[in-house]
């Protein structure tokens, strides 16, 4: 963890720095429809607007969006303060280029990738399967051991409460060569609380996983795809990249799971390079369907996996 700039900096370099960060980061960039890939309103506890048209600020080519973007100097914890914190919904919308990938996820991929935010991989065979893990519903074994037949790994991002709550789930995933990303202790909407309580959120967490499993995490989501420039950025300085998706579907509702053929149909149907898959762990669907959407997958080509590339 690379140390905080000393606040003794001279002014004239914070204000070089401060002029730099905003030019390149859009803050001022107003909030498009909601519903759309980025939208200002106040969203559900689940991944938001999955479905939802998505209107793009300019278009964007996949090769574009593909292109690893960097920032010249990274922001430090003192010039976060001044960053745009409006509050942002994400859902990949259902507009999608010739390539078949979402023109939302490829539109923010292009806007934010300069923080390592990621919301779809580059335009490669690949797929990045992830799963949501807010609470344990008695199926994330069933998907481990579907995962370990098929010699796949996963990315499963975890809160506290979960981590404290199922510490044999963890260390099964640590153990088969999986990634445990950060999901935060309380899982709340990042924008919504200070700068030094989002700090804490991750680095509470990652404390504490490194601590008991020796296991340092890397890959961090927010909490139901809310975020800002700032939080993107804090998220940066703390070492972790952001990671969306380019797919999810309503699955987490655990009263009412979509019907198996239908969830595998949309599953199928969505493919596209690059893809990041956000899967929910509470759903029997995700469970059952699992092993076959990853035969698919791999009959068409892809490498399927926790990495993004």
């Amino acid at each position: 963890m690379k140390k905080i700039i000393s606040k003794n900096i001279s002014v004239l370099a914070v204000f070089t720095l401060l002029l730099f960060t905003l030019g390149s980061c859009g803050s001022t960039d107003k909030a498009v429809s909601s519903g759309s890939a980025e939208s200002g309103t106040e969203l559900s506890e689940q991944p938001p607007a999955v479905d939802a048209a998505v209107q793009p600020e300019k278009a964007v080519s996949s090769a574009e969006a593909a292109q690893p973007t960097t920032t010249a100097k990274a922001v430090t914890l003192d010039d976060i303060s001044s960053l745009n914190n409006e509050k942002k919904g994400y859902g990949q919308g259902k507009e999608v280029d010739s390539a078949n990938r979402p023109t939302g996820a490829t539109m923010l991929q292009s806007k934010y990738g300069k923080y390592d935010a990621i919301f779809i991989a580059p335009a490669e065979k690949n797929i990045c399967l992830t799963f949501d893990e807010g609470y344990e519903n008695g199926y994330t074994a069933k998907i481990l051991d579907v995962l370990k037949q098929k010699e796949c790994s996963a990315v499963f991002f975890v809160t506290m409460d979960y981590v404290k709550r199922n510490p044999e789930l963890i260390k099964r995933m640590i153990d088969e060569g999986h990634v445990v990303g950060n999901h935060t202790v309380h899982h709340p909407s990042m924008p919504t609380i200070t700068i030094e309580k989002a700090k804490n959120e991750i680095q509470e967490l990652h404390d504490y996983v490194e601590k008991e499993f020796g296991y340092k995490m890397t890959l961090f989501r927010p909490p139901m795809g809310e975020y800002s420039e700032r939080t993107l950025a804090i998220t940066q300085k703390l070492g972790y990249k952001t990671i969306f998706w380019s797919f999810a579907y309503e699955d987490w509702k655990t009263d009412n799971q979509p019907d198996k053929a239908t969830a595998l149909k949309k599953i199928k149907s969505c493919t596209h390079d690059g893809a990041i898959y956000l899967l929910h762990a509470v759903s029997s669907t995700n469970t059952a369907i699992l092993g076959d959407a990853i035969d698919y997958w791999r009959s068409e080509g892809y490498k399927v996996s926790g990495e993004l590339g």
